[in-house]
């Protein structure tokens, strides 16, 4: 059974256009962070909401708990593609996931690594991220697509080290990435 992260987030108001506003809110953060960092002004995400700073700590009540709330929503997001692919052919379907979990944890490595490691959100998030893409490669490895001595683990470190660096561009990005997935394919072994 999936990891159920919703008892995780910040409370969702119920009054529609607090609704809306917290939404808003969780949009604009993961703009800002993205091009701030995680230190980004936190009046500049109210801004552009066009709410004021009160409304923003009324929801979030912490930069930490923005930060969370943030990362949350992009992994429930991860996750929800790795569920969307299951009716693909088992190779595309772990090629697929793995480019969206890259281009996910290269844009949110500022939130990512700004997040307590020991935390709840952030074990429960890693978790959750686990049984999402574990399905897949069983999936790759049983229709003898995917080397079986590669486990999720190794797949998981490999693709947040792999984000980590600055390639040139886009171009090279994915060259690098095909040359990954190439080392992943069943007639590829580690040397004895």
């Amino acid at each position: 059974m999936p990891v159920d992260l919703s008892a995780l987030r910040a409370p969702r108001p119920h009054r529609a256009d607090a609704a809306r506003n917290y939404d808003r809110l969780l949009a604009a953060a993961r703009v800002v962070f993205t091009e701030y960092g995680a230190d980004a002004p936190l009046d500049e995400i109210a801004r552009r909401v066009g709410v004021g700073i009160a409304t923003l700590y009324r929801n979030f009540p912490t930069r930490e708990s923005l930060l969370e709330n943030v990362y949350l929503t992009e992994v429930e997001a991860v996750c929800r593609a790795a569920q969307s692919l299951d009716g693909q052919e088992p190779w595309k379907a772990i090629t697929e996931w793995l480019h969206r979990f890259v281009d996910y944890v290269a844009t949110k490595r500022a939130v990512a690594t700004s997040l307590d490691h020991d935390s709840p959100v952030y074990r429960s998030c890693i978790q959750a991220l686990f049984e999402a893409g574990g399905p897949l490669l069983e999936r790759a490895q049983t229709a003898g697509l995917m080397r079986t001595d590669v486990d999720i683990d190794d797949v998981m470190r490999f693709v947040m080290a792999y984000a980590t660096v600055n390639f040139a561009g886009a171009e090279q990005r994915d060259r690098m990435l095909q040359i990954a997935f190439d080392g992943l394919r069943r007639s590829s072994q580690f040397p004895a």
